[in-house]
């Protein structure tokens, strides 16, 4: 019998979901998803590095194909792909996917949408379902790999990220189950992205997933051309799964309820921008600062337990996540959310930024925050965002704990609908270009009726 690889039933999939086919609370959770990027791109315009890709962008100019979001003008569709992406995580604010340890919105709604621009006409329905396979394929892809990332080296955002973002923007342009077969084959030679830019620090942790939306808006427009890709994709010889990841790959959970299943509701949301293994830390620390209300001065030392793969994305080097000096080594520090958290109540955009990463008061207590490895929690969650253990201890002997493992926007732990709001808003007034007042409200509105919409070019517009 002839083995089927698993890029046929993706390209089946990715190719010919539509609307009428999503159960309602799989719409909901898709427009949420987008609304949700959308804001963390607002936010992301003015942060490091993306003045300077949305200069090369100009620079590079071009066929005017697809919009470069709040800066303005049309661009070329996967440099404009490009830049979108890497605003919408530039300030780590976006989903992640809990137990697969991923961000998935981030290389799929912008890829989806400059594709869109691309297509003769793309609908709001056509969008929804263009992000519905996007997201879906990068979820399932996630909790189908049994190597974690720091075990591997690579950041899972952006790896699979191209193959979400393929059958994204591959949807929304319209490609048959041919031809989506031809583009994850095509873009299959493009797929990177690695773990050492977080350990590093470095601005490419913010560009990697948007390396994924251009290529995969590249690799769509090669495919409607004819071009052939690579067919055995996934399971060949020198498939994905082994050169990748040592076929440490579950292929029948990424087939399995394909279509009718949707592993995207499992998303979660976040409610505090940086990396989403210190959350659960945040809020446990939350909840003793609202059970004692006691100053930082009090605390002797804050103990933080968490799972050896969160300890190495977070806590590690010690002497650079007790005192960041770049955005990015905040965004990964435990010392330094748990401290800010303390001191200041759910962190914020604000405490990310360079201005604030000098504050003493932080830094002093962040000092005496001590991450260690959980053995417990470690051997419950090694594979998954680590949940966290927060034991803070005060000089007069007073000592109180909290454990928290679903941290505040998980799918047990939602945020509101006006958190969200509150969220968008946020986001919105970090935007480098000056946008109406009510920018977060008229995108919410429009995402809400995106059913409805005859052309994404008037979502495109409110963006711009």
């Amino acid at each position: 019998m002839t083995h089927r690889d698993l890029v046929l039933d993706v390209a089946q999939f990715a190719s010919t979901t539509e609307l009428a086919s999503l159960d309602h609370d799989v719409v909901a959770a898709i427009k949420t998803n987008i609304l949700d990027t959308l804001a963390c791109a607002l936010a992301g315009s003015s942060a490091e590095a993306i003045a300077d890709v949305s200069a090369l962008v100009r620079e590079w100019a071009g066929t005017p194909q697809a919009d470069m979001w709040v800066f303005g003008g049309k661009y070329p569709a996967h440099h404009a792909a490009w830049v979108n992406a890497a605003m919408a995580h530039a300030r780590d604010y976006d989903d992640t996917h809990d137990a697969a340890i991923l961000h998935a919105g981030v290389s799929t709604v912008p890829a989806a949408i400059a594709a869109g621009q691309l297509a003769e006409k793309c609908t709001g329905a056509d969008l929804i379902a263009a992000v519905a396979a996007g997201l879906e394929i990068t979820c399932r892809l996630g909790v189908a790999v049994q190597v974690d990332i720091v075990e591997s080296g690579f950041i899972y955002s952006s790896l699979l990220g191209y193959f979400g973002a393929t059958a994204a923007a591959g949807r929304a342009i319209g490609l048959t189950p041919d031809e989506m077969v031809n583009a994850f084959g095509i873009v299959y030679s493009s797929v990177a992205g690695n773990h050492q830019v977080t350990r590093d620090a470095s601005l490419m942790k913010r560009l990697q997933p948007a390396l994924a939306a251009q290529a995969a808006v590249v690799a769509v427009q090669l495919a409607k051309r004819g071009i052939r890709g690579a067919q055995e994709v996934f399971e060949g010889a020198d498939g994905f799964f082994r050169v990748y990841l040592q076929n440490r790959v579950d292929a029948a959970a990424v087939r399995k309820g394909l279509g009718t299943q949707f592993e995207l509701l499992n998303l979660s949301y976040k409610p505090y921008p940086c990396c989403r293994d210190t959350h659960a830390a945040i809020d446990a620390a939350l909840l003793a600062r609202a059970g004692t209300g006691r100053p930082a001065e009090d605390i002797e030392a804050i103990e933080v337990g968490v799972t050896g793969p969160g300890y190495q994305m977070v806590c590690v080097p010690e002497h650079v996540r007790m005192a960041p000096r770049t955005v990015v080594e905040a965004q990964f520090s435990i010392p330094y959310t748990v401290a800010a958290a303390w001191i200041d109540g759910p962190p914020s955009i604000g405490h990310f930024t360079s201005k604030n990463l000098q504050r003493p008061d932080v830094l002093e207590l962040a000092a005496r925050v001590k991450p260690y490895v959980d053995g417990e929690i470690d051997r419950e969650w090694s594979r998954f965002v680590t949940p966290a253990k927060v034991t803070v201890r005060f000089r007069d002997g007073e000592s109180l704990q909290n454990r928290v493992d679903y941290p505040k926007g998980h799918p047990k732990n939602m945020m509101t609908q006006q958190e969200f709001a509150t969220k968008a808003s946020d986001c919105a007034t970090y935007a480098a270009a000056a946008s109406p007042a009510d920018i977060a409200g008229r995108l919410s509105a429009a995402i809400s009726d995106l059913e409805s919409l005859p052309d994404v070019e008037e979502l495109v517009h409110i963006l711009t």
